[in-house]
């Protein structure tokens, strides 16, 4: 089953490709906006999970993300994730990164589950508000990139905002700040490491299976592990969130390729809008007069990033 469902995903994006461009866009928009729109409601799958930790929500999503997408990557282009390893074997530094997307990615799971449970869900839609600016902080950091000056403008008034809930609040809103610093170097490393997207998450959670099984197959054996021992709806859901978590993976890396960066870049705001509701509405979460003044000004700093995103977008089309 798992070989056929393969084998007619890549037929239709082969198909796709063939077509006429409109088309090729329209596709690309419906898998992307699917994706963040899976991305954007998923607290409230793991809120369906409020009865187990996050550190075994985490551990079998590990745990079955590697067998599906490992199942997906083996059907569909055996011979790439081969010569993947393959290029890892001769290539220790790539392995170094690998190893350390491996952490970043874990950590930041790990992160965002422990928020949802614990109902800080508007802190992670500031964290993913936050996270293309960060990526583009790290570039001026660590990779001496120049910035245009409203990429400053935005990055300033981010910091602004940022400052307004830590001194308001006298706390560092460290959810949102791990979680953008977490993803936006995860996306940095990436980028240098270079490897087919299917390859690179089965091996990344790969790094980290030994620790999770080991962890899981303690507790299951001493009692207090809740696979089996809850409902069996909670069973279902832990063995589905390997699927929750590669799905939109692989609709982001489709949408990737056929749409505009600049398209894709103002469409991720989908997932941490829809989070920031479903925190308000549907958790009741407070949010105080000065996170929300901070949002504004994170808000404003996403319009002025996008905007100059779209025209150096378009000034390097024309050329």
């Amino acid at each position: 089953m798992m070989e056929v469902s393969s084998f007619l995903l890549q037929g239709c994006v082969d198909l796709i490709m063939k077509q006429n461009t409109a088309k090729v866009y329209r596709i690309g928009l419906m898998m992307s906006i699917t994706c963040y729109l899976i991305w954007g409601i998923l607290p409230l799958y793991w809120n369906l999970l409020y009865t187990v930790s996050a550190h075994e929500i985490l551990a079998h999503r590990i745990s079955w993300s590697f067998i599906f997408v490992l199942s997906i990557t083996l059907c569909s282009n055996k011979s790439q994730f081969l010569a993947d390893c393959l290029l890892l074997y001769h290539d220790i530094k790539r392995v170094l990164l690998l190893c350390l997307a491996s952490i970043l990615i874990t950590a930041n799971w790990l992160t965002y589950i422990w928020a949802v449970m614990h109902n800080h869900i508007i802190d992670t839609s500031i964290g993913y508000y936050l996270n293309p600016l960060m990526t583009v902080f790290l570039g001026v950091l660590f990779f001496s990139e120049k910035l245009s000056i409203p990429k400053k403008l935005s990055l300033f008034l981010a910091t602004i905002g940022v400052l307004i809930m830590v001194l308001q609040t006298g706390n560092i809103p460290w959810i949102a700040i791990v979680l953008s610093l977490t993803f936006a170097s995860y996306g940095g490393v990436k980028k240098k490491l270079q490897l087919n997207p299917f390859s690179s998450i089965t091996l990344e959670t790969l790094f980290t299976l030994p620790v999770a099984t080991g962890y899981l197959f303690y507790i299951q054996s001493i009692g207090i592990g809740s696979f089996g021992n809850l409902t069996e709806l909670t069973s279902l859901l832990l063995v589905s969130s390997g699927i929750v978590t590669a799905v939109p993976l692989i609709l982001f890396s489709y949408g990737a390729n056929l749409l505009p960066l600049n398209v894709l870049g103002f469409i991720q705001y989908i997932s941490p809008t829809l989070a920031l509701l479903l925190g308000l509405f549907f958790f009741k979460e407070p949010l105080p007069l000065e996170t929300l003044f901070a949002l504004i000004f994170i808000w404003v700093s996403i319009i002025i990033f996008t905007l100059d995103e779209s025209k150096i977008y378009r000034s390097k089309k024309v050329t």
